[in-house]
């Protein structure tokens, strides 16, 4: 009974570790790396421009408009349930697609800053000039012809929950899943007009999931028990999930704008995966 108790502990500790491939001996965290996604590659892989200069494009400010809290059932949370810094994930969309080719993104979200900074630049040359008798000047800033406006406008908890497991003499495994799915929404407009261009929503699900097995048995006419529980979840980091929806808004605006003569490709159309197809692509 003993070496059968043994074989069934070291096979539920293997079977908690081997979950998902996930390497669970380090809890430091790894060194700093820059994470690339599939939707990235597709962006970088998009033909340059035909014969057209770069399109200069703001980004003003792309908020989370849910106003969701981080879904807690013992208490509530102050922290947000998504990012408040996603217009950062915007730029470098637009700064990756066709490796920079495309797009001049121009600087609006700290743009405060960039004023202030070229008041103190005009007034040091100003002194320096009066002192030197020369004249320098400072370029002018480079308008928008087109902003991107949006934000993240829906995040939804625990749309999708389920498990399973099974117990026999003591020994038991089981195992969790949870979705949630969260949405943005994304829209190009003229500056000068002020038209909506091109417009897109773009949904992602967010997986969780946990397995663990657990062994409990009297020993020695009951005198003694042994009790033994492991597991392992893994979550979709939130942020995964809105940097992808992000990519794939930027892809679809793309190619709407392709078929509505906004811009033409260099060579040959891309092919963009469907939406449903978006939760497939993580490498």
């Amino acid at each position: 009974m003993l070496k059968l108790l043994q074989i069934l502990i070291v096979g539920l500790v293997l079977t908690g570790c081997a979950t998902n491939g996930t390497n669970t001996k380090t809890f430091k965290g790894d060194m700093p790396y820059v994470e690339g996604t599939p939707t990235g590659e597709l962006l970088k892989a998009i033909p340059e421009l035909d014969g057209q200069p770069k399109i200069t494009i703001a980004v003003y400010r792309f908020t989370d408009l849910t106003g969701q809290r981080k879904p807690s059932t013992k208490f509530s949370q102050l922290s947000t349930a998504v990012t408040q810094g996603s217009d950062t994930f915007v730029i470098s969309a637009l700064k990756a697609v066709s490796n920079g080719s495309w797009f001049q993104v121009v600087e609006r979200n700290g743009l405060d800053n960039l004023v202030k900074e070229r008041q103190l630049i005009r007034s040091t040359r100003d002194l320096y000039d009066e002192e030197n008798d020369i004249k320098q000047v400072l370029k002018p800033m480079l308008f928008a012809g087109l902003i991107i406006e949006g934000g993240i406008v829906g995040y939804d908890s625990n749309t999708q929950s389920g498990g399973q497991g099974a117990r026999y003499f003591g020994i038991g495994l089981s195992e969790q899943y949870r979705v949630d799915q969260v949405t943005v929404s994304m829209r190009i407009v003229s500056v000068q007009t002020g038209e909506i261009l091109l417009t897109t929503n773009v949904t992602k699900t967010i997986a969780s999931h946990s397995s663990g097995g657990d062994v409990f048995r009297f020993l020695d006419m009951g005198t003694k028990a042994l009790e033994l529980e492991t597991g392992v979840a893994v979550n979709e980091p939130v942020n995964y999930a809105i940097r992808t929806a992000i990519e794939f808004a930027v892809l679809e605006l793309i190619k709407s704008g392709e078929k509505q003569g906004f811009w033409k490709y260099k060579e040959k159309e891309i092919e963009i995966p469907k939406v449903h197809d978006l939760d497939k692509i993580r490498g």
